[in-house]
């Protein structure tokens, strides 16, 4: 199935202002993530207590930290969870022994009129936290130097670098959307991050392998224009496993939880992944070329 039968459209012409806005985009994920907001990590990431409440009587957010503030947990994190009445409050890691959910229920109390229901606790120690911090961030640079190790193999080297750059860009920029909204960063989130790796990465690979077929083709052509045919080629294809894949995710935003989350960095991972294997890991490889090319003159 195809949406066009055959384009020319000069994708290529516009690659160095696409370079640009991403540049710029890429800049204020990085002060987002290092110099202004950080990220918004769960307790599987900073170790501490998760409670899930739910309410008989609809319920402010004030209401409930004034209560919490009885206890002295005035400085938990309170958001409103998708369900009816109900709340996620997040406290961090305490030095004593008292029982956390028993604090946040002896808090609740002080709500007058108000009966509510435990619904769910989840407790992480920091340690585990902290090991599970380091323990993405390997996965994820793993991940990423597997994959150049194997465009190398499968391509060429100048393609593995396209890829890479590719894979970074996509997982920065969705990093840095996480962060300006300060949406929670869980571990269902980072399995969401991987499966972008992976999107983005199978998009790049049919861009490169309609490039390895056109180059020995037009094998007398510049890098630009091989590239440009090779992405009006894929085109439809593109076109249809992103939509297929965005209109799915799009579905579980509706959910409740981390599933939630997962959709919405996986809908921003779709839309990137597709950006990016037409806009990064293809101008990556002509300006590569470019450069080898000139040394060689």
């Amino acid at each position: 199935m195809r949406f066009f039968k055959e384009t020319n459209i000069q994708f290529v012409k516009f690659s160095k202002t696409a370079i640009t806005l991403s540049s710029v985009c890429l800049l204020i994920s990085l002060l987002s993530i290092f110099v202004l907001r950080g990220f918004n990590l769960g307790i599987d990431f900073t170790g501490g207590t998760l409670v899930q409440v739910q309410f008989e009587k609809p319920t402010s957010t004030g209401e409930i930290r004034n209560a919490l503030a009885s206890v002295n947990l005035q400085n938990s994190v309170i958001q409103k969870s998708t369900g009816i009445n109900e709340y996620m409050i997040r406290v961090a890691e305490m030095n004593n022994e008292e029982d956390v959910p028993t604090l946040v229920t002896q808090g609740l109390k002080q709500i007058h009129d108000s009966g509510f229901e435990i619904r769910k606790t989840e407790k992480v120690g920091p340690k585990i936290g902290q090991e599970l911090r380091r323990n993405t961030i390997y996965a994820i640079v793993f991940a990423i130097l597997v994959i150049g190790v194997y465009i190398s193999i499968r391509f060429q080297f100048r393609f593995a670098i396209g890829a890479v750059v590719a894979l970074i860009h996509d997982v920065l920029f969705t990093l840095g959307i996480f962060s300006l909204a300060h949406l929670e960063i869980s571990l269902s989130t980072i399995a969401a991050f991987l499966t972008i790796v992976g999107y983005s990465l199978n998009d790049t690979i049919v861009l490169y392998d309609r490039v390895r077929e056109d180059m020995k083709i037009m094998r007398f052509d510049p890098i630009e224009s091989i590239i440009n045919k090779s992405i009006n080629e894929t085109l439809s294809r593109t076109i249809i496993t992103s939509l297929t894949t965005f209109f799915v995710v799009f579905v579980l935003i509706f959910a409740t939880g981390e599933v939630r989350v997962f959709a919405i960095a996986m809908m921003i991972g779709v839309v990137v992944g597709t950006y990016s294997s037409i806009y990064v890991a293809g101008p990556v490889v002509i300006a590569w070329q470019n450069k080898f090319n000139a040394k060689k003159k």
